[in-house]
């Protein structure tokens, strides 16, 4: 093994768990970066008795994917490791085709690795990347969060997302696959200046005489993702002290609330938004300070599929039922991302909101001292139009609703959203 293959081994097993699962995933588009991690990665496996898979996403939007996901399977069979091709059949044309196709690519990977029972996915992304990703936030005035960039672990779906080439630059990573005589397909979108990445990619080159760089950049992510992990751990710490979790709602102490400083406050109001209604992109700075006003103030109202209904001195967060009113699922499957409802053997059941029509169904749903609104997005059991069960409202004949495995307990998921 050549010495730059052992230095980029090393730094990539550095940033990996410390104890590998058995069995890991490893993202390969074809280019570069992620041809360099499939090859990194096999060394590791091989010597740490780990068995890696490899899949490719075909988004179907160029008619050179086929052939170029054909190629890395290829690649990966002299490898010895087995491959998948995912195809994305998803876009109707409408809205904005980037995150869509982003937003599909994690859906379909995340899926494949439960298939084949993974916990994690190595993706292939380099310091360039993380530096371009400073950069284009730096456009959109982001704060602490923001700036601190891609992290190099995350969870998504029950998988671990991994990036152990944060701190690796594309040149090296290509002086190694060229030293080596392995082959890697350009994208040519990689070169088309309409997309804001490409922008930033040709910004960074002009920023040397600066001393500016990828790696400095890099750089500067983790040292703000460390001031990111404490203002996580400080909000943490305030959720203990002014909020409490009740089924799946949150409801906070607001005079507690208004003494936090406005940072944690928005921090917070993130964070429960994110464990109520799941871990999508979170909601822009303004609506964040639009709902933490409508706190203070004790107003109703909705972000993000999450409702906000002030009580007293209280304000609870619940799921906003047009959220969920559409959303069925059988039982025992997870139902709204999060839970999951089992009971005894019926046929013709199914999970479904409970709803304007269950609610008067629940004669002592006042004597939880929950807001209205906050039970009618609750899951439900029901048969045709008759209720069965609604387990979080204290009418349960038998049936339980419990959180699906993959969803965290509320109070570790703020160091994590």
């Amino acid at each position: 093994m050549t010495d730059q293959c052992e230095t980029l081994r090393r730094e990539i097993r550095a940033r990996l768990p410390e104890r590998l699962p058995q069995r890991l995933g490893v993202a390969v588009s074809g280019g570069g970066d992620s041809v360099a991690l499939m090859h990194l990665l096999q060394d590791i496996a091989q010597s740490e008795q780990v068995a890696l898979f490899s899949a490719t996403v075909n988004h179907g939007l160029r008619p050179e994917a086929e052939a170029e996901a054909a190629w890395v399977a290829e690649q990966a069979a002299i490898l010895g490791i087995p491959h998948e091709t995912l195809i994305w059949r998803g876009w109707d044309g409408a809205g904005n085709l980037q995150d869509q196709a982003r937003q599909a690519r994690y859906r379909l990977l995340t899926d494949w690795a439960k298939r084949n029972e993974m916990t994690a996915i190595a993706l292939g992304h380099t310091a360039d990347d993380q530096a371009e990703t400073v950069l284009m936030r730096l456009g959109r005035t982001a704060g602490v969060t923001g700036l601190s960039g891609m992290p190099y672990m995350r969870e998504r779906d029950g998988i671990t997302l991994l990036r152990p080439m944060l701190g690796i630059t594309r040149k090296s990573l290509r002086g190694f696959l060229s030293a080596g005589n392995v082959d890697w397909i350009e994208d040519p979108s990689n070169h088309d200046s309409k997309f804001d990445r490409i922008k930033a990619r040709e910004a960074l080159s002009g920023l040397a005489p600066l001393g500016i760089s990828a790696q400095s950049l890099a750089r500067v992510a983790e040292n703000l993702a460390q001031a990111r992990e404490a203002l996580d751990r400080y909000t943490q710490e305030s959720a203990r002290k002014v909020a409490v979790v009740d089924g799946g709602d949150v409801c906070i102490d607001r005079s507690g609330f208004e003494l936090l400083p406005s940072e944690i406050q928005r921090r917070l109001i993130i964070g429960i938004i994110a464990w109520i209604a799941g871990n999508g992109y979170p909601p822009r700075s303004a609506a964040v300070d639009q709902m933490v006003a409508a706190v203070g103030e004790g107003q109703t109202m909705t972000l993000s599929g999450c409702l906000v209904i002030p009580q007293g001195d209280k304000t609870w967060f619940c799921r906003e039922l047009n959220a969920v009113t559409t959303r069925t699922a059988a039982p025992t499957e997870v139902w709204d991302n999060r839970w999951v409802l089992s009971g005894p053997e019926a046929s013709g059941v199914e999970v479904r909101a409970l709803g304007e029509a269950g609610l008067p169904e629940v004669q002592n749903w006042r004597a939880l001292g929950k807001p209205r609104q906050a039970l009618l997005s609750s899951p439900a059991v029901w048969k045709g139009e008759s209720l069965i069960a609604a387990p979080l409202v204290d009418y349960s004949n038998g049936w339980r609703a419990k959180f699906a495995p993959h969803w965290p307990e509320f109070y570790s998921s703020l160091l994590s959203h």
